[in-house]
């Protein structure tokens, strides 16, 4: 499934126009986007929780010439199925 079936989807299924389901797909990607740069994170129960993992610096190998190079930290976005959701599959 892609964001356009996505989309009519939920407009289908929650009696919206695609247009409609498209700015309520865009203000929970927004919203997301926005909680996860404050550092926060969100616990949809029953779904799953977004969050953001720390990544400390370490030391990496580069493939081709096989020299030692230095990887910055770095933050990166997770997401964590909650038990119900894995439990329903």
């Amino acid at each position: 499934m892609n964001k356009s079936e996505f989309i009519r989807s939920i407009a289908e299924k929650g009696g919206f126009t695609i247009k409609d389901a498209e700015v309520a797909y865009g203000a929970f990607v927004e919203t997301v986007q926005e909680t996860l740069k404050k550092g926060e994170s969100i616990a949809l129960v029953g779904f799953g929780t977004f969050g953001v993992k720390k990544r400390a610096a370490r030391t990496g190998v580069n493939p081709l010439t096989k020299q030692k190079i230095q990887i910055k930290a770095s933050s990166a976005p997770s997401f964590k199925f909650g038990k119900s959701f894995k439990d329903s599959i």
